[in-house]
């Protein structure tokens, strides 16, 4: 539906009217799945609902440009977040297999978890923001949307490690406050 290119984010352009606890949320390059847990009070629980091989030239269809940036082949996993029984959001990411096989090895953990339990130094850049229409998301979060959305990059030593897209379910704004569900306009 919309769409925030990707050097207004980098830059940190004023986002225009999402208020705060939504901007740390979005932008902020802090773990969401840890976020979700102190906001809630409750674990969260990964659903694997794919992790498979993406078909050579699969990547660039519908996926954010910055998974062109990783080297085949690709492996995309696909999962719910849930707290105590409450489906919170839906997240993709693209990987390098053998980075995954690596770095993945419990596929129902957390990517957060995942990447720190050898507290190994991590750097996250959010790449871009969105609005997303999707049937099966206003299925699953039980509300119609558009949904906010996120994707951004982990690296490691200077080097890309995973492309990350989020969905969150507009339920959260039971602890972040109500936000807008158009488009933004962005301050320059």
């Amino acid at each position: 539906m919309w769409e925030a290119p990707a050097e207004t984010i980098v830059a940190g352009d004023d986002p225009g009217e999402l208020p705060g606890p939504w901007r740390l949320m979005l932008l902020g390059d802090g773990s969401p799945t840890r976020h979700l847990r102190l906001l809630t009070g409750h674990p969260v629980a990964v659903q694997l609902i794919a992790m498979a091989e993406e078909p050579v030239g699969q990547a660039s269809l519908g996926c954010p440009r910055e998974v062109q940036e990783l080297t085949p082949p690709l492996l995309r996993r696909q999962v719910w977040l849930s707290c105590g029984g409450q489906t919170l959001a839906w997240a993709e990411s693209w990987w390098n297999q053998d980075e995954a096989n690596q770095h993945l090895q419990d596929r129902n953990l957390p990517i957060w978890l995942s990447l720190t339990q050898g507290r190994s130094e991590l750097f996250r850049e959010v790449d871009g923001l969105a609005l997303v229409q999707e049937p099966w998301l206003e299925k699953r979060f039980g509300c119609s949307g558009p949904f906010w959305s996120r994707h951004y990059r982990f690296f490691r030593q200077g080097r890309e490690l995973t492309v990350i897209r989020e969905v969150f379910s507009p339920a959260l704004e039971e602890w972040l406050g109500t936000t807008p569900r158009q488009p933004l306009h962005l301050s320059r």
